[in-house]
């Protein structure tokens, strides 16, 4: 993450990247927070302190790694996930299976995706099955969402998934995963 921020910010002024290293070296949960509720902060500062404090199991992370978790940059949802698996708040489950259900958002749900089935909170399966049931037409643009979906399913091994598993069989894109994801249910 430290690499692709500093890659980012490479055509800031010079301020700007002294600012960067600063924020990078220090360990002063009260600056991330400072970082966090302060207006007109970067993005790239925004997401660092959030991941920083989420990392520390400092709740105050929580609502910016909700937003960075559904961003339209795989890359930061990617490092909003780690360190909501981290930060243990109780509510990550919940809004991870608010974002994954959304229609309006689903071409940003397969990091809540992937979240919900490593947390395996009680609503990750209804969630994965709702999100996967709105997946299963061949012509379906978000096919890579509905595969996550349905590994996640295998992991989690829950026999409530099995008939969305097995309508999930006959599409092109999904099948292997549905008969992977249906053994490992059954044994």
């Amino acid at each position: 993450m430290i690499d692709r921020l500093r890659e980012e910010i490479q055509e800031e002024p010079e301020g700007v990247r002294a600012d960067f290293e600063e924020l990078v070296t220090t360990g002063d949960e009260r600056e991330f927070a400072r970082v966090l509720t302060a207006p007109g902060q970067p993005l790239w500062a925004r997401e660092l302190a959030s991941f920083r404090l989420g990392l520390a199991g400092d709740p105050r992370a929580f609502e910016a790694l909700v937003l960075l978790l559904n961003h339209r940059d795989p890359e930061r949802c990617v490092s909003a996930a780690y360190a909501l698996t981290r930060l243990g708040d109780p509510r990550t489950a919940r809004a991870a299976a608010a974002l994954a259900t959304n229609e309006l958002r689903v071409a940003y749900a397969l990091l809540p995706v992937r979240l919900l089935a490593t947390l395996r909170a009680p609503e990750s399966v209804p969630a994965l099955i709702t999100v996967l049931e709105r997946r299963l037409q061949d012509d379906d643009p978000h096919w890579r969402v509905g595969v996550a979906c349905v590994e996640g399913l295998g992991a989690l091994g829950d026999r409530r998934a099995r008939p969305v598993l097995m309508e999930a069989v006959r599409n092109p894109r999904l099948g292997g995963a549905a008969r992977t994801a249906l053994q490992r249910i059954e044994g």
